[in-house]
């Protein structure tokens, strides 16, 4: 867990430094553009917003229904496969996939923007399925086999966004 979140900072804090570093090479004058930053920042505020929904609904239901016993808090022993996750398997991940381009938007970044936080995004889907998907099959075994053939990684339907994004 620890790592994971190294690898976000790490993300998050090189993307916003690289993306400045090609701006000023690049995309001078959008640096000084205040119109582009106050787009930028509203789109942005917006979309964190989303991703923290997301992640507080995702982390409610799994509080609540994947913990059996005393079990550390962010950890579950339980397969969750109600509420959003009969949508999804992955649902608090496809929120922060976002993540870095809402920062990248709200710091006004336009390399972040287009070339880091597409790259970002896709390196969390290579861990998730990488990483998350066989730590939970280890975990869960055939049940979450089975679960995979039946529940795709990320759902966009409407109404699999509604819960997902549900005040």
């Amino acid at each position: 867990m620890v790592l994971r979140i190294v690898v976000w900072v790490t993300m998050l804090i090189g993307g916003t430094i690289l993306g400045f570093a090609i701006d000023l090479r690049l995309f001078k004058s959008f640096l000084s553009s205040s119109v582009f930053h106050i787009i930028t920042l509203i789109l942005g505020l917006f979309l964190i917003n989303l991703v923290f929904r997301a992640s507080r609904n995702t982390g409610r239901i799994l509080a609540q229904l994947g913990r059996e016993g005393n079990v550390p808090r962010m950890e579950t022993n339980k397969l969750v496969t109600e509420d959003i996750y009969a949508c999804m398997r992955h649902p608090m991940h496809l929120g922060l996939l976002f993540f870095p381009l809402a920062v990248a938007l709200i710091i006004g970044s336009l390399s972040f923007i287009i070339f880091i936080a597409p790259f970002e995004m896709i390196l969390m889907i290579l861990m998730i399925k990488l990483f998350e998907e066989p730590e939970a099959i280890k975990k869960f075994g055939n049940d979450y086999l089975i679960y995979m053939k039946k529940v795709p990684m990320f759902n966009l339907r409407i109404e699999c966004l509604r819960k997902l994004l549900k005040k």
